[in-house]
């Protein structure tokens, strides 16, 4: 038999960004992410999950 399964890596890495408050700060880190100036290139990995089929239940692997 075959399995379609899936898995998902969770990486993170931090940036530093110039902000009067949080919201701010988070609004940047929006911006600078999408136009593509922060990149998560060299994360570390924090997570990762497997899934067997398009329901099923996601499982820890890491």
């Amino acid at each position: 038999m075959k399995f379609k399964v899936t898995i998902e890596e969770h990486i993170s890495q931090q940036f530093e960004v110039e902000a009067d408050d949080e919201r701010q700060a988070e609004d940047v880190a929006r911006e600078k992410y999408r136009s593509g100036e922060f990149v998560v290139d060299n994360g570390s990995l924090i997570a990762a999950v497997v899934q067997v089929g398009y329901d099923g239940p996601w499982i820890d692997i890491f």
